[in-house]
């Protein structure tokens, strides 16, 4: 999602910066960035992509329809099978607002099914398709698929580097999901935490193994 000129100008008065400041940060002179946010230039995407990459380090994050607002960091937990509904819905509204990948690691998806209704899982499925696509990490071998080809690709990790803490990351946030008389998920909204959480799994997906087992198609 490219932010626009107004985002751009609506972000420096949220963190009190001038052009100078903005410029400085993304290696970009004041006059450019007065351009771009008068609209007289159309800004190469590389810069746009840099005077983002500021303001979400400065704390701001950019909504669908010209929103910002201030990045809350915050902790939640989910607990027993209404926690696993309240966890999906998340997924799905953080995806809705902003579309993008799901990354999903240590996952036994029998453990999935066990805590989560037939219902629950169908629905998410249904809506969480039209507005992400997955990547999961499964142990090598494991050929216990829930989710179907359209939107989802698994992968095998080695036996000896599969854990027992799942975890997801979607949008600026890493779930650690515990199993033992219930289940319990702690929520993790940070950006910093999530970015290197991405590019742990995005190293582990490129070195797994693509399953030789049949994938269900939709």
């Amino acid at each position: 999602m490219a932010i626009s000129p107004g985002q751009i100008r609506a972000a420096r008065g949220l963190l009190n910066w001038s052009q100078s400041d903005l410029g400085q940060k993304c290696n970009l002179s004041t006059t450019s960035i007065g351009a771009i946010e008068k609209g007289e230039t159309r800004a190469r995407p590389n810069n746009i992509a840099a005077i983002q990459k500021a303001f979400e380090d400065g704390g701001l994050e950019f909504l669908p329809d010209e929103g910002i607002r201030k990045r809350v960091s915050e902790i939640r937990r989910f607990t027993g099978i209404s926690g696993f509904d309240e966890f999906y819905e998340d997924v799905y509204e953080t995806m809705r607002q902003n579309p993008g990948v799901v990354r999903v690691s240590n996952v036994d998806e029998r453990i999935f099914e066990k805590w989560s209704t037939e219902e629950l899982r169908k629905n998410h499925i249904k809506r969480i398709k039209d507005v992400s696509t997955y990547q999961i990490l499964v142990k090598e071998g494991d050929t216990h698929y829930v989710a179907t080809s359209d939107y989802a690709e698994y992968r095998w990790m080695p036996k000896d580097a599969f854990a027992s803490v799942a975890f997801y990351i979607y949008g600026d946030k890493v779930a650690l999901m515990l199993f033992n008389e219930e289940p319990v998920i702690i929520l993790l909204n940070y950006l910093e935490i999530a970015k290197v959480y991405r590019e742990q799994f995005d190293a582990m997906w490129e070195n797994a193994k693509i399953p030789n087992a049949q994938f269900r198609s939709a």
